[in-house]
């Protein structure tokens, strides 16, 4: 592997977000309630307006701080990031790259979106620790087919998964091996086909990584000429928790 650890003892969420220059201009997608950075300098991307950011906030939680949602300079209801106007010496996704419909046209626009030398910091999932744990790994077969089908909306696999095949999110649970079952999900199942039929965008996971199967998708995407992102530092899951840290630096093929 050629890039370099972050080094931490004991690695929080907190600790990547510090390693984020505050001096640069940066773009943060997906902030929902909870941004990760703050200031003049940072602008906002997301598939809602800050108004139904607050809404649907409240509907999860009716005790949320809607003060903390942010106003969305960018919006796009299907994630398309060809909508910012301008370039960024930072971008960050925090729990965001999973939910995009097309990884790779993600990639090469979030590239497109970096002045020189720019770097894109990610907050990804471990599947192995949240309730993605009995979905299936994606593979570079997955990532490539969607990018040829142009997705616009998520698949009907995705939906089914999301929302019929996950289990509990309790990171220490899955740590110590205990995952829930998926047992006598028919009714979930068929609710999720339903809410498909319905013909309206659904947010869901497109997206399953563990830290080696994002390394392994990110080079082999950069290999096969499709992106030109590297992975230059990454944090592996710490232990007890559910996330992942890159940063993706340009790199001539």
């Amino acid at each position: 592997m050629n890039f370099k650890p972050l080094k931490r003892i004991t690695f929080r969420r907190n600790h990547f977000i510090d390693s984020i220059p505050k001096d640069k201009t940066i773009l943060e997608i997906g902030p929902f309630y909870r941004p990760v950075c703050k200031g003049s300098n940072v602008k906002y991307f997301d598939i809602i307006d800050q108004k139904a950011l607050m809404e649907r906030a409240v509907s999860i939680d009716k005790n949320v701080n809607t003060a903390n949602i942010p106003f969305i300079d960018f919006v796009s209801p299907i994630g398309d990031l060809s909508v910012v106007n301008e370039q960024f010496d930072v971008i960050i996704s925090c729990h965001a790259i999973e939910h995009q419909l097309d990884l790779i046209d993600h990639l090469q626009k979030t590239s497109k979106l970096l002045k020189e030398k720019g770097k894109y910091y990610v907050v990804c999932p471990d599947k192995r620790f949240c309730f993605d744990y009995f979905i299936n790994k994606s593979s570079i077969a997955d990532v490539i087919n969607a990018n040829q089908e142009k997705r616009t909306r998520h698949s009907l696999k995705n939906v089914i998964e999301h929302l019929g095949l996950t289990t509990h999110n309790n990171a220490k649970k899955h740590w110590f091996g205990i995952h829930g079952n998926i047992e006598n999900n028919s009714e979930r199942i068929a609710n999720a086909i339903k809410e498909y039929n319905k013909n309206e965008y659904i947010d869901v996971h497109a997206w399953y990584f563990t830290p080696n199967s994002f390394i392994e998708i990110i080079n082999q995407l950069h290999q096969l000429g499709y992106i030109d992102f590297k992975i230059s530092s990454m944090q592996r899951t710490p232990f007890l928790q559910h996330e992942f840290y890159a940063v993706l630096e340009k790199f001539e093929s």
